[in-house]
């Protein structure tokens, strides 16, 4: 057998059993990629996040994520997870990582625990009226971009919460993200995701959402930085600062599970 170390972290949480779960793996070189999706699946977690030391200088390691059906082109918390389980591990202030289609990414320890610098989407608006009548609620505006990253915006908080979607009507509409969203009431805003052609109905802290809304409600609110929470059922709560082409987001890891994964030898 092989012994992979492994973690299980609750990204965007400071207790555990909130947040979103992900599974970080540092490996010491790339396994086959139909290995790692198999892990990937095994875990079921929306995300694992594998690691693998960057010979090339670029950054500290390269990186990746997979869901259980696929791998994914950006993670939000699944990268804050893999940053602080290396600066746990390892030491230090931060922590950058090399990726196939996102670019460089880093983890910074900060007064929230750790801040995640994504790169800062935009959406412009456009109706979506197939969309709109999904969710069963007609948002106040729809704001798009066509990388597959959606924003719905409703009155308050209250109207958030109510949503109920035709979630397998959304699904077949591509693998993208219906981020809808209003003004909160604890935080400056309020969001629920959902992702159902990526195969998760609703998301329950989404890193790359809140890089959408960074500037969205940036532009609305006419500040740079603001407080947010995801309504999802185990929730998160997390800061968004907009800094140049950047999406700052802070908030708290919990480790919930170190140990190990076991691989067959003929996996290797």
């Amino acid at each position: 057998m092989i012994a992979l170390p492994y973690w299980h972290v609750d990204a965007f949480s400071d207790r555990a059993f909130a947040g979103n779960q992900a599974a970080v793996i540092p490996l010491k070189e790339w396994l086959p990629d139909d290995i790692l999706q198999a892990i990937a699946e095994e875990n079921n977690f929306a995300e694992t996040a594998f690691v693998v030391k960057d010979d090339s200088g670029a950054a500290d390691w390269e990186l990746r994520w997979f869901t259980p059906t696929e791998e994914v082109q950006l993670c939000g918390h699944a990268t804050l997870a893999s940053g602080h389980v290396l600066l746990a591990r390892d030491g230090g202030d931060s922590v950058n990582f090399r990726t196939r289609k996102a670019g460089l990414l880093e983890v910074r320890r900060s007064d929230a625990g750790y801040e995640l610098g994504l790169p800062l989407i935009q959406t412009a608006p456009e109706p979506w009226d197939e969309a709109a009548a999904l969710l069963r609620k007609p948002p106040r505006e729809v704001w798009r971009n066509h990388t597959g990253y959606h924003v719905f915006l409703y009155a308050d908080e209250a109207e958030l919460s109510a949503l109920a979607p035709d979630l397998r009507g959304l699904e077949k509409l591509g693998n993208d993200q219906f981020i809808c969203t209003a003004p909160g009431t604890a935080t400056d805003v309020v969001s629920r995701v959902f992702v159902p052609g990526g195969g998760v109905d609703e998301d329950s802290v989404t890193g790359s959402a809140h890089a959408v809304l960074t500037h969205f409600w940036a532009e609305r609110l006419g500040q740079e930085q603001f407080t947010a929470h995801q309504a999802s059922k185990r929730g998160g709560t997390l800061t968004c600062r907009r800094e140049g082409d950047r999406a700052w987001l802070g908030g708290a890891c919990v480790t919930v599970v170190e140990g190990q994964f076991y691989l067959p030898h003929s996996a290797g």
